[in-house]
């Protein structure tokens, strides 16, 4: 029995293991990916689970280093959709037996935008008889901003560490006030204390980044009890400070394989999460999310953010179906899961289940 075998056979990896895997070729990776697949099947099913996305504001106070949207940015066209958009986005998302949508935007934080959440959230559950689940990604705020918006209805919370090394975390955010490590951590830990179902990720491929951090990585997910994650590969944007060393990087097409790879091991090591399969592996591979549902994702993210706004929200380069109507990026979704051999569970929250298991323990 070889080495890869000994290692899938364990139920708890340390990181010279996770590193082992993670630096494993093409060929022997099938292992890994057959055990994410059976680790899968086993503990979530072949079932996909649908969040509508509204990127609803691409105007932001932060100015991370790699990001499209970045507060420095000054060739970004910024908008800011009305409640009405974002409530109609919302309405659309369960008329379509979507189970949940995301709400997501560029990070804001002051009272009028933790007001204008909680009003939407209010409006959004009567309009929808309280049928659809709310996530959230709207970056670090105070606990009682959380609890509040929580009280008003948001069921999840995404926040993406995106780096855990320290290190390496300050090397992709200006030392400045509105960027600190320390209140990342803290913002996740109130998310926890405020009773979300809190996801996490981090990119893959990243400059400076190494194997180690990865591994690192997959270790703080499992580590912090995180219920959902989101883990996508780095790709590049022109106008950001980060650019400057895209000739240092490994070609896309080794940042999507490490990026299966990741998603593979923390399916073995965290058994029931949920994971998304990011728009980012399509932007590198045509059929790159079902290949992640394939081996370990059993979430989507159909957007349904205004076709006239989508390019406008670029975290990245190359980011795909920024020209289809939201009808049209339902019906290939839909296709692309069948094609994965996997089916969406239309009309189901898809709440994880790590979530449960986590309450029970504490």
């Amino acid at each position: 029995m070889n080495k890869v075998s000994d290692i899938l056979q364990k139920h708890n990896l340390n990181k010279d293991e996770i590193v082992h895997l993670l630096q494993l070729n093409r060929e022997d990776s099938k292992l890994l990916f057959s055990k994410a697949q059976e680790v899968k099947e086993k503990y979530v099913g072949n079932t996909v689970y649908l969040r509508g996305l509204v990127e609803f504001s691409n105007m932001c106070r932060k100015n991370c280093l790699y990001c499209g949207i970045r507060a420095g940015n000054t060739n970004v066209n910024r908008y800011d959709l009305s409640d009405e958009a974002i409530i109609d986005a919302a309405v659309y998302s369960w008329k379509q037996r979507f189970g949940s949508i995301v709400l997501q935007s560029g990070e804001c934080k002051n009272e009028k935008f933790s007001m204008r959440i909680e009003n939407l959230l209010k409006t959004i559950h009567s309009k929808t008889n309280n049928e659809l689940g709310v996530t959230l990604s709207l970056g670090e705020q105070s606990y009682d901003t959380f609890r509040r918006w929580r009280n008003a209805g948001a069921h999840r919370y995404l926040l993406r560490i995106e780096a855990s090394n320290r290190e390496l975390y300050n090397k992709l955010h200006p030392h400045t006030q509105v960027h600190d490590y320390d209140e990342r951590l803290a913002s996740l830990k109130a998310l926890r204390d405020a009773d979300y179902q809190v996801g996490s990720g981090t990119m893959i491929g990243l400059p400076f980044q190494t194997t180690e951090h990865l591994a690192d990585d997959l270790l703080f997910l499992r580590d912090f009890d995180i219920d959902m994650v989101g883990m996508g590969p780095y790709i590049e944007h022109e106008d950001t400070p980060l650019f400057t060393y895209r000739h240092q990087l490994s070609p896309q097409k080794e940042r999507f394989f490490m990026t299966l790879k990741m998603i593979a091991i923390l399916r073995i090591l965290v058994p029931d999460i949920n994971m998304a399969a990011a728009t980012a592996l399509q932007a590198i591979d045509p059929v790159g999310r079902e290949k992640a549902i394939q081996i370990g994702a059993n979430v989507i993210m159909p957007n349904v953010t205004p076709a006239i706004n989508r390019n406008d929200y670029l975290l990245y380069d190359n980011k795909p179906c920024t020209d289809e109507g939201a009808d049209d990026c339902v019906d290939c979704i839909d296709a692309r899961v069948r094609m994965a051999g996997n089916t969406i569970a239309y009309g189901e929250k898809g709440n994880p289940l790590h979530y449960y298991a986590r309450k029970s323990v504490c």
